[in-house]
């Protein structure tokens, strides 16, 4: 800091610079991590809705007597979801892609599968 002739105290432009040049350092190294962070959560968020989908399907099937291969869909499996609505991807609120049919292993699918990371129940 420099003392003008009158007394009054102020930084001066070199100081000022280097201020600013190392916020921006500290920017430029923590919104990365940051964007990673959200896609990373939001990848997560998409397979526990995927999980939750398979679920309410499972259930669906049991309590209507449905077997393998019977057909299935959205509004079937809505009222077994919290909130009687079928989730949507957090990552562009696209819908899920249901198998179509009751099977051991119910098949739900995000239309963001193959971004990264990736939006697939067991990987």
């Amino acid at each position: 800091m420099k003392r003008n002739q009158n007394g009054k105290r102020g930084f001066t432009l070199v100081e000022i610079m280097i201020v600013v040049a190392i916020i921006g350092l500290l920017a430029a190294i923590a919104i990365p991590n940051f964007v990673k962070a959200r896609n990373t959560a939001q990848a997560n968020a998409c397979v526990s809705n995927m999980k939750q989908i398979a679920g309410a399907i499972d259930l669906f099937a049991v309590e209507s007597n449905k077997a393998d291969g019977d057909p299935v869909t959205a509004n079937d499996v809505k009222n077994y979801i919290k909130g009687n609505e079928v989730p949507k991807c957090p990552a562009g609120n696209k819908d899920y892609v249901l198998g179509g049919t009751v099977s051991a292993n119910p098949s739900v699918t995000c239309v963001n599968a193959a971004t990264s990371p990736q939006h697939k129940i067991g990987s």
